[in-house]
This record gives C-alpha cells, sequence and structure tokens, in this order.
C-alpha cells in the first residue's frame, strides 16, 4: 500500500510552513515535503514536525533571480559560488530539521557539455559535503520550464553513472515525465535503482492525481509490485483549495 507524502509547495499554502504540516497530519498523509522553506526560522519548523511525528522528506536548493525567471543556478557556468552558497545553505536548514534530501535546481542552461559539467561539479562539492543525505536530480518538463538544463530521465540517469555516488539520486515526477517521455510504468522499472522519491500528479492540468491521461491506481500497484518502499510525493496544484481535493488518497489506500 503506498504511503504519501504531502508536497507542501503546493498544497496547503495558505499556512505557514509549521501550519501546514499539521495540516499534513490532520489530513492523514505520513510524511512531508517543501520547496523552499527559508523563510520560517527551523525552530518552527522542527517543532512542527516533532509534534506530528511526520518525516520531511526533502528541500530545493534556491532559483536564484526568480523574478528574472531563473529555476535554479547549479549548472551555470560563471554562478559557481552562488550555486555553493545555495548548496550550503539547503544542507544547514536540512541538518537541523532533520530533513533526507535536498533537489539540487541546475537551472535554465544551454545544455552544453560545459554547463553539465559545472553541474556535475557542484554535485560533487554537495555529496562530499554531506553524505549523510541524499541528493536528488529532478528532470522538469521543457512545456513547463523552457530551457531546463535537465528534462528527462536519460540525461538524469547519465549524470549519476558519471558521477558514481550512493547519494545522488533522481527525483521520478510522474507530471513532468509523463510529458517529456511517457511509458511510465517500464520507465520506472528501468530506472527503479536510480530513484530516490517519486511524485504524482494529474497530467495535463497538474491538479489532484485522480484524472487526467495517466491511470494511478494501476501505475501505483506496479510501483509497489516492484518493490519501491518509499513515500509517494503528492506534488499537485489543487483544482480548489486542498482539503476538499483530498478524496484521491483514501481511494487509492
Amino acid at each position: 500500500m503506498p504511503r504519501f507524502s504531502a508536497n507542501l509547495g503546493f498544497l496547503w499554502t495558505d499556512l505557514g510552513l509549521p501550519d501546514a504540516i499539521r495540516a499534513a497530519k490532520a489530513a492523514g498523509f505520513e510524511a512531508v515535503e517543501c520547496h523552499w522553506p527559508y523563510a520560517f526560522a527551523t525552530t518552527d519548523v522542527q517543532a512542527a514536525l516533532a509534534e506530528t511525528g511526520l518525516p520531511m522528506l526533502g528541500l530545493n536548493t534556491q532559483r536564484g533571480d526568480v523574478d528574472a525567471g531563473e529555476n535554479g543556478v547549479a549548472a551555470i557556468p560563471g554562478r559557481e559560488a552562488e550555486a555553493r552558497r545555495y548548496i550550503d545553505e539547503a544542507i544547514a536548514y536540512a541538518r537541523a530539521i532533520g530533513c533526507g534530501a535536498v533537489h539540487v535546481m541546475p537551472g535554465k542552461t544551454d545544455r552544453s557539455d560545459t554547463a553539465e559539467a559545472v553541474f556535475r561539479q557542484n554535485l560533487h562539492y554537495a555529496s562530499d559535503l554531506a553524505p549523510e543525505l541524499t541528493f536528488l536530480l529532478e528532470p522538469l518538463n521543457n512545456r513547463d520550464v523552457p530551457g531546463y538544463h535537465l528534462t528527462d530521465m536519460v540525461h538524469a540517469c547519465a549524470t549519476i553513472d558519471a558521477l558514481g555516488r550512493s547519494n545522488i539520486k533522481a527525483m521520478f515526477d510522474c507530471y513532468h515525465i509523463q510529458i517529456m517521455q511517457g511509458d511510465l510504468t517500464k520507465r520506472i522499472e528501468v530506472c527503479l535503482p536510480y530513484i530516490g522519491h517519486i511524485q504524482i500528479a494529474a497530467v495535463p492540468d497538474r491538479g489532484e492525481p485522480d484524472a487526467g491521461e495517466v491511470n494511478y491506481p494501476a501505475l501505483l500497484r506496479a510501483i509497489d509490485d516492484l518493490g519501491w518502499d518509499g513515500f509517494i510525493g503528492a506534488e499537485y496544484k489543487p483544482r480548489t483549495d486542498t482539503a476538499a481535493g483530498l478524496g484521491w488518497m483514501d481511494a487509492y489506500r
């Protein structure tokens, strides 16, 4: 039976992060994850996690200049010092709240060998600095994020192979991978040794995972059959409000 994690970057966004953690617990989630928690004191987040008993699975490195459309900097040549400051910040925050993984965001590049080399160097830096953490690479679709450095699992797995670090894994977001590559069941089977986390959302609207072109009941059964023992991250944008759309979770259990 799948265990679901609430992605608080999209769910309960009307609440501050500590209260969103409490709301996720009340709704029956067994874990939480977030995007950019840095506006909240680590002590407040840690207290909410302790109170609820929920693990915080992951958080993201900073995006850079959001107003300019940036979505990470870790693969951008000339921005290495900035990228490493963001990695340092994410590691420190993760350690303070007991979070197990950091998603290192490469940003928008020309996808050149130079950009890939910068990305790999920064991932080596992160892996060396915090061997106890998992560092996640997430392909994003180029419809929502044109120009993103990492767009499919072939690239993600090749990067992981080249790095050869046991604490660098892929984030398999079914929404993004369905748009870019499809064939989700077989692709998860083939990529399973590389995967550190799985996320779900409807395609194409990114709403609750109970409609659209992906048969999530069948896919989740297949993931169970493959022996996946991690959480399934609910990283979707509610079509109305978070509470109103939670019926899918009980149905899938």
